[in-house]
């Protein structure tokens, strides 16, 4: 995966369908709407690229006009907020309805064929929940919208992929949560994914859960042994080529980064620890086995800098490049 720099050029060729990529801006309180229009403004002059901001266009120029940015035309205004009645840094039901209400519509375009690919701004989870939304994220409301029984979140950049068997659900929760086919299931997609980007079979390394990957059953239920083990002996028997399980704290050394394309990781942390450490400013989020093209940004709504103009949108535009390049 590219970065995005900011001098990039996306380089379609001629006869290439013009593309056209919604935005949702994510929480109105957070960085989503200024680094939204960043990159709408870097990437108005590519050929063959049309971007789209779902947003509250009254906030959306709000901003604009206190960090004096560039205008934006082509908003879809969805999410209804008083920026007179808001205050940066300070998400609420509000701010969280308005941030769901425009993925909600953006994933409908998607869907109906509107819009080529959705790139998503990062949003405040406990807002939504306090806006009594019945999702606990993007990932969940995109398999929900477009009927996607099997899916995994990807974080990936050009320094490593990783692919998670379980997502946003309590530590305490992660064992009884990992099945054989769910594994399985983050393993093939990654497998495809990858190998299509590649144009080769993608190696892939699944961590184990336990220290020293249970040590055969030491330090663990059994869960190497009795879940994860199989799971990738179900992989391997279809000709992917999958190593593990392997100890967590080796799995992320350089030796073995070289020979990985894509890790298999248990739970969010085991994989966001090592994705951020490595690649914080350029790392992005995709949506594997969707019918549609789904990246976002890889980092949250950074309330405390929001409408500061300091925020990086330096995820963001590769999450564009990521999802432009899904779509040819």
């Amino acid at each position: 995966m590219t970065s995005g720099g900011e001098n990039e050029k996306m380089n379609p060729t001629p006869m290439e369908k013009r593309r056209t990529i919604a935005i949702t801006v994510g929480d109105s309180a957070g960085i989503g709407p200024e680094i939204s229009l960043r990159c709408a403004d870097q990437l108005k002059n590519q050929s063959n690229l049309d971007i789209i901001l779902y947003g509250c266009e009254k906030v959306l120029n709000r901003v604009a006009e206190h960090l004096n940015l560039a205008p934006y035309s082509q908003i879809e205004n969805v999410g209804v907020i008083d920026p007179d009645q808001m205050i940066s840094g300070q998400a609420t039901a509000t701010t969280g309805l308005a941030s769901f209400q425009a993925v909600d519509l953006a994933i409908q375009h998607a869907m109906n064929g509107t819009v080529d690919a959705i790139v998503t701004g990062p949003i405040q989870k406990e807002a939504w929940r306090a806006a009594e939304i019945p999702f606990p994220g993007h990932t969940e409301l995109l398999a929900a919208r477009t009927n996607t029984e099997e899916y995994c979140m990807m974080l990936t950049s050009e320094t490593i992929s990783c692919c998670l068997a379980t997502i946003h659900i309590p530590l305490a929760d992660v064992p009884k949560a990992l099945t054989i086919s769910g594994i399985e299931r983050a393993i093939r997609l990654a497998s495809i994914t990858l190998s299509k980007k590649l144009n080769r079979p993608a190696a892939i390394t699944v961590c184990g859960l336990n220290p020293h990957a249970g040590e055969n059953g030491q330090f663990s239920h059994g869960e190497e042994e009795n879940i994860i083990k199989p799971a990738i002996d179900l992989a391997l028997a279809q000709g992917i080529p999958v190593t593990g399980p392997l100890p967590p704290d080796t799995a992320f050394t350089p030796s073995q980064r070289k020979k990985t394309d894509a890790y298999v990781c248990m739970y969010h942390d085991q994989g966001l620890i090592p994705l951020k450490a490595l690649s914080f400013d350029d790392a992005i989020n995709a949506t594997l086995g969707l019918p549609i093209v789904r990246t976002s940004v890889d980092h949250g709504t950074a309330l405390d800098i929001a409408w500061k103009g300091i925020a990086s949108h330096q995820s963001m535009l590769s999450a564009i490049h990521y999802a432009y390049q899904s779509t040819l």
